[in-house]
């Protein structure tokens, strides 16, 4: 079975690290994800994604990320039911992280308006410049159809 999910979206609140009983960092927090399309006339509608993080990937999200830093999030989803304080039953369902990312700039993410990456210098090649395929080292002709299946 496949169950992998890969969201990209925005912290909603700061996160709060805690630690279970037996002392192990858990981390339950949320981002906003925006949908890739609208309905006509409608604005674009902004989904809020339930995301818990354990061990060093809670402790290192609560370390790097605040409200409003954009994060990719690798996980699984999980579906639990609970009774809420007045006996009903309920359903969460929410992506447990096996890892994330930055993603965004340190420079985006503390507001500042420079650069996040220095542009490369290339130099253009002298005017009527050529190359050819020797210029770039040994390149060896290989039989593409030895009948064969790759698998």
């Amino acid at each position: 079975m496949l169950n992998k999910a890969i969201i990209m979206g925005r912290l909603v609140a700061d996160p709060e690290l805690r630690h279970t009983p037996s002392n192990v960092a858990v981390l339950s927090f949320t981002i906003a994800c925006n949908r890739n399309f609208a309905s006509k006339g409608a604005e674009r509608q902004t989904d809020f994604i339930d995301i818990v993080a354990w061990r060093q990937t809670a402790e290192f999200v609560s370390r790097y990320f605040h409200k409003g830093s954009m994060i990719v999030v690798e996980g699984m989803i999980q579906t639990r039911t609970y009774e809420d304080k007045n006996g009903n039953k309920r359903k969460a369902v929410e992506v447990v992280a096996d890892q994330v990312h930055f993603a965004e700039s340190k420079a985006s993410s503390a507001g500042q308006s420079e650069t996040p990456f220095p542009q490369p210098n290339f130099e253009e090649p002298p005017k009527g410049a050529s190359f050819s395929i020797g210029d770039f080292g040994e390149f060896e002709e290989v039989d593409a159809d030895d009948g064969e299946l790759p698998f």
